[in-house]
């Protein structure tokens, strides 16, 4: 099942996609909520619900006339206001090319234990226009994800049973402003102002049931379940990335274990997976400069659209756009403090 948000006078309000219609959960069933936050908090109960609906749809007992196209709406984020939000570093492939393109060896304690760190859940958007002030623009990249929901709350949630704890996947997008995070990074304190502006995910949330015909086996060595979706992204109509999401290296399960150790873990939490290997322009202008000392870089411009191919979740669409500032507002936290550029950056 796909779920959506869309906004619906001035509020978010739950769908189901099928066959390109959206259907008002409510009217499909009056005891189903309207908003995702309220749905995820009782998810083993209205599931099956939900579901009921959708085959009654699929199977012509609820008229199709109660269905309106999906591109009639302003889609929003599956969740538009989750709980919290937080990214992983799954992929080996990524992490070691991003290494290697600065010169640096493979760190051995990414195969020792999953990582995650928190960003900022107010930022969190769907399909659309990004909004960008000068400092993102300053190579302003993408990252290519897939992000999971929290459905159920939990605490030290072993791996072995965390995929119960999966309400479905969604693409995202994990925007970052480079030089931001570069200048921030020195400190050894994680992502900061490089990050907070926009996360993107969407453009629907699909449950685990539709993804059964594409589990396959995770890597030797971990737990959970894992599926072969390509991945891909497109900037203006060109392909420049292409993984898929069976390489992962730490599985969802096992993020959900981390992230869960003497910690609570709510509904309507989002955990993204980290960047698929190729997933981003920090990793390919570095790749390109390595092979090519004089390889142009690709950074984000303003009017760039942005799309995120990945099968079976969608694609997630998005334009950049140069952010309006308030009278007097600070236009330029870099040059402020005079940040010269950085050209060998942490990742």
């Amino acid at each position: 099942m796909k779920i959506v948000s869309y906004l619906k006078e001035e509020r978010d309000q739950l769908a189901i996609l099928v066959d390109g219609l959206l259907f008002d959960i409510d009217t499909i069933h009056p005891d189903i909520p309207n908003n995702i936050g309220l749905f995820l908090n009782y998810w083993d109960e209205l599931l099956p619900l939900a579901q009921a609906g959708e085959l009654a749809i699929l199977e012509g007992h609820i008229s199709r006339g109660r269905g309106f196209p999906v591109d009639e709406v302003q889609v929003l984020a599956p969740v538009p206001f989750p709980t919290s939000c937080r990214d992983g570093y799954a992929f080996r492939q990524h992490v070691a090319a991003a290494r290697r393109n600065r010169g640096v060896p493979m760190i051995p304690e990414f195969d020792q234990y999953p990582v995650l760190y928190f960003t900022n859940h107010h930022s969190i958007q769907g399909p659309g226009n990004i909004r960008c002030m000068p400092d993102h623009l300053k190579k302003l990249d993408f990252e290519l994800e897939v992000a999971i929901v929290i459905s159920k709350g939990g605490r030290n949630i072993p791996a072995e049973r965390a995929d119960e704890y999966i309400a479905g996947l969604m693409i995202m997008n994990d925007m970052s402003a480079r030089q931001l995070q570069m200048e921030e990074m020195l400190l050894n304190l994680g992502p900061a102002k490089g990050k907070d502006f926009c996360t993107v995910t969407g453009p629907w949330l699909v449950t685990l049931d539709e993804l059964e015909p594409f589990e396959t086996p995770c890597k030797p060595g971990h737990t959970g379940k894992s599926w072969n979706l390509r991945m891909q992204c497109r900037i203006n109509g060109e392909t420049v990335s292409d993984g898929n999401l069976g390489d992962m290296d730490w599985t969802f399960a096992e993020l959900i274990e981390r992230a869960s150790y003497g910690a609570d873990l709510m509904p309507g939490d989002v955990i993204g997976s980290g960047t698929v290997g190729t997933g981003c322009l920090l990793e390919l202008n570095g790749t390109g400069r390595l092979n090519d000392p004089g390889y142009a870089e690709q950074w984000l411009q303003v009017g760039d659209v942005v799309e995120l191919d990945v099968d079976s979740l969608g694609i997630l669409s998005n334009t950049i756009v140069a952010e309006e500032p308030e009278d007097g507002a600070l236009l330029s936290l870099l040059d402020k403090k005079k940040i010269p550029a950085l050209t060998n950056p942490p990742l």
